[in-house]
């Protein structure tokens, strides 16, 4: 009767452990890479008009970085206030300010 007994709780745990549904987790990463098309050059290669916006309109500012694209339109880095905070500024070749190309 033991045995009856024990095989019964056996075959049992058997089923239920079986019966367990399998937990399958999928991560997704997704990655967004902005590509805006400007390059790098160097502070001396901006027109002066460039310059003169940017000491006009941003008294205080320091230039940090340079930008530029194939439509002669720039990206310019800006560090102003006490914290140097990062701002972007774009222009095109005769200095006027655009809110973003």
């Amino acid at each position: 009767m033991k045995k009856l007994i024990l095989s019964a709780v056996i075959v049992l745990g058997s089923l239920f452990m079986n019966a367990e549904a399998a937990i399958v987790k999928k991560s997704v990463l997704n990655v967004v890479k902005l590509q805006d098309d400007f390059k790098e050059i160097k502070l001396d290669a901006l027109p002066k008009e460039v310059k003169s916006t940017i000491q006009e309109s941003f008294p205080g500012s320091t230039l940090v970085k340079a930008y530029v694209n194939k439509k002669k339109q720039y990206k310019l880095e800006l560090n102003s206030g006490e914290n140097q905070i990062k701002h972007f500024v774009f222009t095109d070749d005769k200095g006027v300010i655009a809110p973003k190309y």
